[in-house]
């Protein structure tokens, strides 16, 4: 089985290090030829972010919710995730990440906001039906150097969680899909 996964980046700079530290947590965390990946950079998507209502962003934002994962990574901005990322996760209703497995990773230049993707956007994520498998991941950019090796501990950590959630799925008792 494929796995669908989802790389979002609020960062208003296109390819930028918020980006490459989400790519790489998916290349830690997933084991290679088991998932096909889709990167909505949202700096590419500026013009048409904030225009309701938007076919393209519908399309975006519904297939995100058909991931299996997502990531959801932005930059530091007055504490918390930047507007074009809340602009688009605004487009969701309630419960409109249902199924989802959800990743909040947020970059910062110091450990001052560390709890910010943990306190700020790991609500968001669940308040939109996202299951959340532990605390949000912050990334120092000034440790770009070390970036394989932070990564893999938050991915052995997320692997850790999920496969512990694994272990509690296989003995779930059956119950009639709402979908």
């Amino acid at each position: 089985m494929t796995l669908k996964v989802s790389i979002i980046v609020g960062n208003p700079k296109p390819q930028s290090r918020t980006l490459k530290v989400a790519q790489t947590l998916v290349e830690k965390l997933l084991e290679a030829g088991s998932y096909e990946v889709e990167v909505v950079d949202l700096a590419e998507h500026v013009e048409e972010i904030f225009a309701w209502p938007s076919e393209g962003m519908a399309a975006l934002n519904a297939s995100v919710a058909s991931s299996d994962l997502a990531v959801f990574a932005s930059p530091t901005y007055k504490a918390t995730y930047t507007g074009l990322l809340k602009a688009f996760l605004d487009r969701y209703p309630a419960s409109g990440l249902a199924g989802v497995t959800a990743i909040p990773v947020m970059t910062g230049a110091d450990q001052t906001h560390s709890m910010g993707p943990t306190v700020n956007l790991a609500p968001l994520l669940v308040e939109l039906g996202a299951t959340v498998p532990g605390r949000g991941f912050y990334f120092i950019t000034g440790q770009m150097d070390h970036l394989d090796e932070i990564v893999q501990a938050a991915a052995d950590t997320y692997a850790t969680n999920l496969n512990r959630l694994a272990k509690v799925s296989n003995s779930l008792r059956v119950v009639a899909s709402l979908t």
